[in-house]
């Protein structure tokens, strides 16, 4: 199994083990998108849009999401401005995050979501489907996306992602 030295998990820096299920998070005040990945493997791939409800339902989704796909953290996308700070986006996902940790007992990681949107729209335009089809995988391929460059990284948790330079 493949080891990271230092990983940091809410801000402290810990030694962990590579494993376990994770899921990506592209938070919407509507739809969310979601995406899973297997530590060992570092392979990410979309999981399906979450449409909102209320509170009570969205909590009852992500407590059976954890549950049954045995997950061991999130990791919640962050959408930054280029120059690094902090958006009323950025601040509501980290809300939405906290909860999430709250609720699930799993720990939460962010990470820079600049430009997921943008390259998931790239990519399924290039695919040449329908609008509606578009906008059926738009939110999870971001979070696939955000997901995947997590893992590239190092899973290593962006508490202040920093200017785009």
């Amino acid at each position: 199994m493949a080891r990271v030295p230092a990983v940091s998990f809410g801000g402290e820096l810990v030694n962990q083990q590579q494993s376990g299920r994770i899921a990506g998070i592209d938070y919407g005040t509507v739809r969310i998108g979601i995406a899973l990945a297997e530590l060992e493997v570092g392979i990410a791939g979309p999981y399906e849009n979450y449409n909102r409800r209320s509170e009570a339902h969205d909590a009852e989704y992500f407590k059976h999401l954890a549950e049954s796909e045995r997950l061991t953290r999130f990791v919640v996308g962050l959408p930054v401005h280029l120059d690094g700070h902090e958006s009323q986006k950025s601040r509501e996902a980290r809300s939405f995050g906290q909860w999430l940790g709250e609720l699930t007992g799993l720990p939460v990681d962010y990470f820079d979501e600049r430009f997921t949107s943008a390259e998931a729209e790239k990519i399924l335009g290039d695919a040449q489907l329908t609008k509606k089809k578009r906008r059926a995988r738009l939110d999870q391929l971001a979070a696939q996306i955000m997901l995947s460059a997590y893992l590239e990284a190092g899973a290593q948790s962006q508490q202040s992602p920093g200017d785009i330079e």
